[in-house]
Order: C-alpha cells, then structure tokens, then sequence
C-alpha cells in the first residue's frame, strides 16, 4: 500500500487541478524512453521513461512531467524510482519570473523512502534565444522527507536553486545540462542531469545523458552518490 502524506496530497491534487484547468490548452511535450534486457549468463532488465508537457498563456507557463527508473537483476531489483514533478511560472517581465514548484520522489534504494518539497521563488533568464537558452531560479520551500533505516519522517524549510541550459550545436543536435540543489538542516540534496541529444526527424532523437544524483547525509551502508548513464529514444509530442 502507498502510503500518502498530506503533502503528497497536495502535490497529486496540484497535478489534477493543473491540468483540469487547462483541459482545452495547447500542451507540448516530449517523451524519453530507454530499455536494456540481457539474457544468458547474465539476466538484467532496465528501463528508464520520463515525459515533460509545458503550455503557456502569457504571462503564465506551466510545466508538468514524470521519471520512472527501473532495473532487476535475475529478477530481483536493483534500481525502484518514481518521481514527480511540476511548476508554474508568472512572467514578471522579459526576463525574470515568479515561480511555485512541486516535486515527489519515492526511491527503494536512496537513503530516503520519499522526498516531498514545495517551493516559491524567482528566476531569470540569462540568455533566451534560438541557439541558446540559460536560466537560474533561487528561492525557499519546505521539505518533508521519510529516512529509510529509521522510518523518521523530517521536515524543514530549504533554500532551492535551479540553473538549465540549452545550446543547440547544430539545427540537428544540441547539449543540455539541469541542475536542482535543495538544501536544508537535515540534508542538502543535489542533481544534475547532463545530455546530448541528435533529431532522427522532427518527431524523433537520440539522446545519451548521465544523471548524478547526492545526498550529504546518509547512514551506512547507504551511498551518498548515485550516477546513472543512458541512452534514450526522445519522441516529442
């Protein structure tokens, strides 16, 4: 059984209300999806998915999206992730925006059985063009977090920071980089994902990334970093 804390309330509820309300809007989307099966000596299974929508009607834009990582190893799991996530952003002027945010993660092998963070904050946009695309938001939220050895379930308030880049290399290829840090008294949690991805046509890509992963406080025998690299099919929609 799933169990739902009143924060993972709010964040399936925000997702349901988001989307209810623009029911009749525009979204566009993209979808990734890679899968690895070995059989023989070796019998492994992985599959890694994720999807992002974003609409926009000035001076909002909104951004939904989801990841699934999943990975078994002679059928047992190596690898159990979900993660939700979703933010909307009030243009304040052509550059800078307000912002509200959302994300949930449920991972059977990081240091915490759930994160759930809600966040406020402001961002701006350094470079906004067709070749290249960089923005940084900062601002603060609460966390609630559930420790996997202790079963503790922590709250407390978090400074948030984000920095995305863009940068097209060709008309055809482009490299990206994501960053999201979440720092409060009782872990700092930090991600970045860093990619290149290659259009097939105007539907289709290929997309090769690494994926770091860190928490400054665990317990062992838990790890405080995660890496992982794949190589995706990427269909926009």
């Amino acid at each position: 059984m799933v169990r739902q804390s009143g924060l993972t309330r709010v964040l399936l509820l925000g997702a349901a209300s988001l989307t209810a309300l623009n029911v009749h809007a525009e979204w566009k989307g993209k979808g990734e999806l890679g899968l690895v099966i070995a059989k023989g000596n070796t019998e492994t299974e992985t599959i890694n998915a994720k999807v992002d929508m974003t609409t926009e009607h000035d001076p909002w834009k909104h951004l939904i999206g989801f990841s699934v990582l999943r990975s078994t190893n002679a059928d047992v799991a190596t690898a159990d992730r979900y993660e939700f996530h979703g933010q909307s952003d009030y243009k304040l002027s052509a550059q800078s925006y307000a912002l509200g945010s959302l994300r949930y993660e449920n991972d059977k092998f990081s240091p915490y059985n759930y994160q759930e963070v809600a966040a406020v904050g402001y961002g701006y946009k350094v470079y906004d063009t067709e070749i290249t695309k960089f923005a940084t938001e900062i601002g603060v939220g609460y966390r609630r977090a559930e420790d996997r050895l202790t079963g503790e379930v922590q709250g407390n308030a978090i400074v948030r920071g984000a920095l995305n880049f863009d940068h097209k290399l060709t008309t055809s290829s482009e490299v990206y980089d994501k960053f999201l840090v979440e720092s409060g008294s009782d872990n700092t949690f930090i991600q970045n994902e860093a990619g290149v991805k290659a259009n097939i046509n105007t539907s289709l890509a290929l997309s090769l990334a690494h994926l770091l992963r860190h928490n400054t406080r665990v317990r062992e025998p838990l790890r405080h970093t995660d890496q992982l690299i794949t190589a995706n099919l990427v269909f926009a929609f």
